[in-house]
């Protein structure tokens, strides 16, 4: 099959040899060593490993939230300081962190509000981004009114809210169900589709990684390394039953195989 995915050759997120060693009261963590990546526009990447290899680390380096003790990054060409002051990127934790005194309008509408967005700005975008997780008509309830995935599809268009082209998600969907997470997944490929956003996506998950991607990073146990990148031969438009064809089978068997090379860092 031949990929069909509108990334080009431009890279977004830079790496160059990458090292975060943490401080702690038990002697020093190594969590990244020696990680060199480039992420382009418009890819969809995932980060998979096991826990405790640096994954969420990773994605915590691009969005300033860590800072490295060795090596270089890039987002858009610069550092990520630079970067999140510009709002470049949009962050999608593990859990919703919708703040439940508030609606689920008021919660998209929160960054808006510290930016200094206008009101009419601000609905018009409320608006657009729910539309996109198929949420519109439920700005007005409560988180604890919603279902769990629809909590993340509303975290997801909180991030979406201010427009930033790249989308970093650290396992959004990992505390949902099996069929929850299949629709989920139908619907951010769909997303993805839409708005031609460059994602940075953590996962545990084999099938998910193969299913969302253009690119899937392997990484070793710590401290993490890079053991593979798998360029995905899959078309962008991807039923959920492309995950019983052979092509799919066999990208799911390296990333595997990834996986079990990882160990031999140990």
């Amino acid at each position: 099959m031949q990929n069909k995915s509108l990334a080009s050759s431009e890279a977004v997120i830079s790496a160059r040899n990458l090292g975060l060693v943490f401080p702690t009261a038990d002697g020093s963590v190594e969590a990244l060593k020696d990680v060199s990546l480039d992420i382009n526009k418009g890819d969809f990447v995932s980060f998979i490993g096991p826990s405790g290899c640096g994954k969420t680390t990773f994605l915590r380096v691009m969005a300033d939230l860590e800072t490295p003790t060795s090596g270089e990054i890039t987002v858009n060409g610069v550092s990520p300081e630079e970067a999140r002051r510009a709002r470049a990127y949009g962050y999608v934790f593990q859990a919703a962190g919708l703040y439940p005194w508030r609606t689920i309008g008021g919660n998209i509408r929160l960054p808006l509000e510290i930016m200094g967005y206008s009101r009419a700005e601000q609905a018009e975008r409320v608006s657009r981004v729910l539309d996109l997780v198929e949420l519109s008509g439920f700005e007005k309830k409560f988180p604890w009114q919603l279902s769990g995935g629809m909590q993340q599809r509303a975290s997801i268009a909180r991030a979406l809210a201010f427009d930033a082209d790249i989308l970093l998600m650290d396992e959004p969907f990992g505390a949902l169900d099996e069929i929850v997470r299949d629709h989920l997944n139908e619907q951010l490929l769909e997303l993805w589709k839409r708005t031609e956003k460059t994602i940075a996506f953590v996962t545990h998950s084999i099938p998910e990684a193969v299913y969302l991607s253009t690119k899937i990073v392997v990484m070793s146990p710590r401290p993490g390394r890079i053991t593979d990148v798998i360029e995905s031969p899959l078309p962008r438009d991807r039923p959920l039953d492309i995950r019983d064809t052979p092509e799919f089978l066999e990208v799911a068997h390296r990333v595997r195989e990834g996986l079990r090379a990882g160990h031999a860092y140990d």
